[in-house]
């Protein structure tokens, strides 16, 4: 037992009001915290294998196989070459510091290889918070932070740019850092402090230096900062720096000769395009990336060029001419690294080549002539089968490795793929590549259920749909039948869980697509439904009831609907706030329950939904709230509300009984109940008695022990789902780390 775990007493009170307004009948349930010991949990990753982007990579230039990836909203990791994966290193990171899981930029230290800084922040909008610095000197195991006075956005355009830190290669407490509106500012303490580097040009903080987005005019700034090794000694800070702004009007490659105080342009540099990334060889030679837009939404033009330190001469280098776009829509240049050991051997890749498609070009001689790797190429994807469905895309970095330089790796917008065999096409030979993800599981989960038997879970994601887990260990095929761009509501019958259905989107719906399937054989196959409700956008929410006959679908800005027949025949539903969320109940398909926050009305059906009345309890309005239904699976008519700030509620018809000690909900999931119990056991997401985490409660709610730890807190955990067959196991969606499962340990 010790004071740092808690369980959470509630009794309920015994006596109720003789009289109660309809809708005040909410029972207060008294607490009293007593000491415990917490049973630890084993958190892991369901496995799918990358699925997000991956936004660059940084090879230790000392220490053979010492590598880290960054990613746009998934956090960092460290290759573990014993084991073969990837180790996340920023799972610590909780709800309130979710915007730091997006990662701007990594660095490490080329003398230290304990050494590795995280520039963390995923967005600049005004609704979040400043970014900071994570810096570590055991590898990443653990961090200490500081936080920055200006905005970092690792999800923003440019993502892919870079590396906008930098570590001095002779001085390692010298750290510099390209920001986006804020120009670059300085640490020559380990990047424990900061300062603004008040001399660098003021067009990295200007217009010029912005790009369109699709939400307006994104700022861009510095995206990447160099030290010339070559420049300086050991001990002393070195002298020559290069930084690129992201500029297409002004000079965009600037360089410093005095350690970083005076910056000049680089003479005769190449106008009219936006360098995107820089490599530079033993030999001092400086290769650019360029493109018209920084990525990775845009680019309809670019070139790579080559200079010429010691000649000052420019040339343009590029592999192949935008004129070798089929699509006839243009497109830039993302990446290039050139062999440490070899000055002549470089790499580059196309960005936006959608015709006829993206290539990495490899040249022996320097930039004299190219040849492709990516054509005729061979791809494992036995580790990760959905990758077959997918064509390298939004290859915004390409490294080689500078103990092995056969081996090279190279990032795409749903992971990255290496190669031990690069040099095979030097003799015209094909590359063989493999998905090298085990362990980076980036993708965004948007809704999870775990059926009563068949396979333990099934799931809906953003970008590459969905998948039906029979093992938690192994990457699966995507669902079978008709596809989704992103499914984003799934459901399983109660009573008859072979019966399943989701909705989503299609991109590029130019057949009318049907966004929503159902599945009579718990997830193996899909079929369309024959047609959507005569409002909505597909999407939104869908459900089932308990023995399968009947759907509910919530359209995305649309109404409640239901069908019998998987939508050959569409009826509104009657009575239900096209702002509340409904469940069906567990044991009779005639009861159906709804809450709409916006009023604060509670909802109940007895006709499968056909038709809502609410309840005579109620909670206070809530117009901005998601709220979370949750029906006990071992009790028909319990449900619980997960109503945010409110907390959590206990509700039969008639009958509101608010959980205290629960201050805030932010996600809610019930699972099977604790042996000899019969009710299911509780999850939430949220905040009990003060305390900010992951909880599990197996006697509806009166008793809590928090279930997650201080190294575990996965950013913004959402979509809390129980197992029904397995007591104690939780899964639940991250907002780019995928879907994690506990078990008790």
């Amino acid at each position: 037992m010790t004071p740092a775990d808690w369980l959470i007493w509630t009794v309920r009170a015994s006596v109720r009001p003789r009289h109660c307004r309809a809708g005040w009948l909410v029972l207060l349930l008294a607490v009293f915290p007593v000491l415990a010991t917490a049973a630890p949990y084993q958190w892991r990753n369901v496995a799918i294998g990358g699925g997000g982007f991956v936004t660059g990579l940084v090879f230790h230039p000392a220490e053979p196989d010492l590598l880290y990836a960054r990613t746009d909203v998934g956090g960092a990791y460290r290759w573990d070459q014993a084991s073969g994966r990837w180790s996340a290193l920023t799972d610590w990171l909780g709800r309130d510091d979710a915007n730091l899981t997006g990662i701007e930029s990594l660095a490490v230290d080329p003398r230290d290889p304990q050494r590795v800084y995280l520039a963390a922040g995923t967005y600049t909008h005004p609704r979040v918070g400043n970014g900071a610095i994570l810096r570590s000197s055991d590898r990443g195991a653990t961090f200490a932070r500081t936080d920055l006075p200006f905005k970092l956005g690792g999800n923003e355009l440019s993502r892919g740019n870079g590396e906008r830190l930098a570590v001095d290669p002779h001085q390692g407490g010298i750290l510099l850092l390209g920001s986006r509106s804020n120009g670059l500012w300085r640490s020559d303490d380990h990047g424990a402090h900061w300062q603004e580097v008040t001399t660098f040009p003021a067009i990295a903080r200007s217009a010029q230096a912005s790009a369109p987005a699709w939400n307006g005019t994104q700022q861009i700034g510095i995206v990447f900062v160099q030290f010339d090794a070559r420049s300086g000694r050991a001990g002393s800070p070195t002298p020559v720096i290069y930084a690129g702004v992201s500029t297409t009007t002004g000079p965009a490659i600037l360089r410093s000769t005095d350690g970083g105080r005076a910056w000049q342009p680089l003479p005769g540099q190449p106008t009219g395009l936006r360098p995107t990334r820089m490599a530079q060889g033993s030999d001092g030679r400086l290769y650019i990336a360029y493109a018209d837009l920084p990525g990775p939404d845009r680019m309809g033009n670019g070139a790579l060029w080559r200079f010429d330190i010691k000649q000052a001469r420019w040339q343009d280098i590029s592999p192949v001419p935008q004129s070798s776009d089929t699509q006839g829509d243009g497109f830039g240049w993302g990446a290039v690294a050139v062999e440490a050991g070899n000055p002549d051997v470089v790499m580059a890749s196309t960005f936006n080549r959608f015709g006829p498609h993206d290539d990495i070009f490899r040249s022996t001689d320097g930039g004299r002539s190219w040849t492709p790797v990516i054509a005729g190429a061979r791809f494992d994807h036995g580790n990760a089968p959905w990758t077959a469905h997918a064509s390298p895309h939004w290859m915004a970095d390409v490294q080689i490795d500078p103990f092995d330089p056969r081996r090279v790796l190279f990032v795409t917008g749903y992971g990255l793929w290496a190669s031990r065999d690069v040099r095979a096409a030097d003799h015209g030979q094909p590359v063989q590549w493999w998905f090298q993800n085990d362990g980076l599981e980036e993708t965004v989960p948007l809704d999870l259920v775990s059926p009563g038997q068949g396979a333990h879970l099934l799931s809906a994601l953003g970008d590459i749909d969905g998948f039906r887990h029979d093992d938690l260990t192994v990457s699966p095929l995507q669902y079978a039948g008709p596809r989704l761009t992103n499914s984003e509501s799934i459901d399983a019958a109660a009573q008859s869980p072979s019966h399943v259905v989701r909705s989503g989107t299609v991109r590029h719906r130019l057949h009318d697509e049907v966004r929503a399937a159902w599945s009579n054989d718990g997830g193996r196959t899909w079929q369309a439904f024959v047609s959507e409700p005569p409002d909505g956008e597909g999407a939104g929410r869908i459900r089932l009831g308990s023995d399968g006959g009947r759907v509910l679908w919530h359209t995305l800005r649309g109404s409640h609907w239901y069908t019998d027949d998987h939508g050959r025949h569409w009826q509104a539903v009657r009575g239900l706030p096209n702002t509340a969320v409904v469940v069906a109940d567990t044991r009779s398909p005639a009861h159906w329950y709804g809450y709409d926050a916006a009023s604060g009305a509670l909802l109940r059906s007895d006709d499968g939904g056909a038709s809502f009345v609410a309840d005579r309890v109620r909670l206070a309005p809530a117009p901005v709230l998601t709220a979370e239904l949750r029906a006990d699976p071992q009790q028909g008519g319990l449900v619980y509300v997960g109503a945010g700030p409110q907390g959590l509620l206990r509700w039969r018809a008639g009958d509101l009984q608010r959980v205290a000690g629960v201050d805030a909900v932010h996600s809610l999931g019930v699972g099977k109940g604790a042996p000899g119990r019969d009710v299911a056991s509780v999850f939430v997401a949220g905040t009990v008695e003060g305390v900010h985490g992951l909880f599990r409660s197996d006697d509806g709610g009166a008793r809590w022990l928090r279930i997650d730890d201080a190294a575990h807190q996965f950013g913004q955990i959402q979509r809390v789902t129980g197992d029904p067959r397995l007591h104690g196991r939780v899964y639940f969606a991250t907002g780019g780390r995928g879907i994690v499962y506990g078990d008790p340990q």
